[in-house]
C-alpha cells in the first residue's frame, strides 16, 4: 500500500478540554479506527515562568488555546470522524472543505514549540552600562537616572538614581524601566 499523503489541519476544540481531545484521537488511532490516515496529534504548549510563594516554577500554558494540530489524510469518511470527536467544533476553515496549514505555518508552529520545550535563548537584553533610563514602577516611579550594572542571570539592573540632590544605587528589574 502507498503511503497517502498527509497534511497538517486545525481541529477547534472547547477550550480547556485539548487533552481530552488529543487523548481520543490517540486512542482511536491505536484501536485502528483511523487506520493509516491520521498520524500526530499535537497541543502546542510553552513553558511559563512563574513565581509562587517565593519560588520559581516553571508551568505549561497552551500556545493556541482552543485548538489541536492533526496531521492526517482527509479521505473517505476521516473528516467525519474527526469531528465527531467529543469536544471537538469542527475544522479551522469550513466544515465542508478544510483548509491544511501551509508548510511554512506549520514549521514556524513545531519551531516555536520546541524551542520553547528547550528552555529557548533568553531574550537579548537591551540594556547596556551608561544607558539613561527612567523608572516605571515603585516607589520611584518617574525619576530617572544611569544604568551602573547590569545583572543578566537575575535580570536585575543597579541605576543611580538622584534623590534629594545626591546619586543612590536603586536595584530594579528589566521590565521596571524604559530607555529615556
Amino acid at each position: 500500500m502507498s503511503e497517502i499523503e498527509k497534511k497538517w489541519y486545525v481541529l477547534r476544540a472547547v477550550s480547556g478540554k485539548e487533552n481530552k481531545v488529543k487523548e481520543y484521537i490517540e486512542a482511536d488511532i491505536k484501536n485502528g479506527d483511523f487506520g493509516n490516515y491520521v498520524s500526530q496529534v499535537l497541543i502546542p504548549t510553552e513553558k511559563v515562568h512563574q513565581i509562587r510563594n517565593s519560588k520559581k516554577v516553571v508551568k505549561e500554558k497552551n500556545y493556541l488555546p482552543g485548538y489541536v494540530l492533526v496531521e492526517a489524510a482527509l479521505v473517505g469518511e476521516i473528516p467525519h470522524l474527526l469531528r465527531n470527536v467529543p469536544n471537538v467544533l469542527g475544522f479551522l476553515g469550513g466544515m465542508e472543505n478544510p483548509t491544511p496549514l501551509r508548510s511554512s505555518e506549520i514549521s514556524r508552529i513545531l519551531g516555536t514549540v520546541d524551542e520553547l520545550r528547550e528552555g529557548g535563548e533568553e531574550p537579548m537584553i537591551p540594556y547596556v552600562i551608561g544607558d539613561a533610563v527612567k523608572v516605571t514602577v515603585g516607589p520611584f516611579n518617574g525619576f530617572s537616572g544611569t544604568i551602573e550594572d547590569v545583572n543578566r542571570d537575575k535580570r536585575k539592573l543597579k541605576v543611580m538614581v538622584k534623590i534629594f540632590g545626591r546619586k543612590t544605587p536603586v536595584e530594579l528589574g528589566f521590565m521596571d524601566v524604559e530607555k529615556e
